[in-house]
């Protein structure tokens, strides 16, 4: 299982410099679209985006992200961070920090 990364080019620059190979570049016109085949490819296990990219998605698009176990969907950013400790334990069944 791969990790993924969508999102602008600023974005993506640090997880390409950190090794990560699936990344796509994605623009708010075509975001959902893009999404939407990384959430097909039965590859990836993790897919990570912007918490801003994620704000900017429909409520019920939204809700199926946060929603998916596989691939689990992670928004970072300053508001979603807290949240990454329960969605980890969600998608593993452990909490890992303990």
């Amino acid at each position: 299982m791969e990790i993924a990364i969508v999102g602008s080019e600023e974005f993506l620059l640090g997880f390409r410099l950190a090794g990560i190979r699936k990344v796509v570049p994605a623009n708010e016109g075509d975001l959902r679209t893009k999404i939407e085949g990384l959430l097909a490819d039965r590859g990836i296990g993790i897919l990570v985006m912007h918490n801003d990219d994620m704000k900017r998605l429909p409520p019920h698009f939204r809700r199926e992200l946060v929603e998916s176990v596989e691939p689990v969907v992670i928004a970072i950013g300053r508001v979603e961070e807290v949240d990454l400790r329960e969605r980890i334990k969600q998608a593993v069944g452990v909490d890992l920090w303990k």
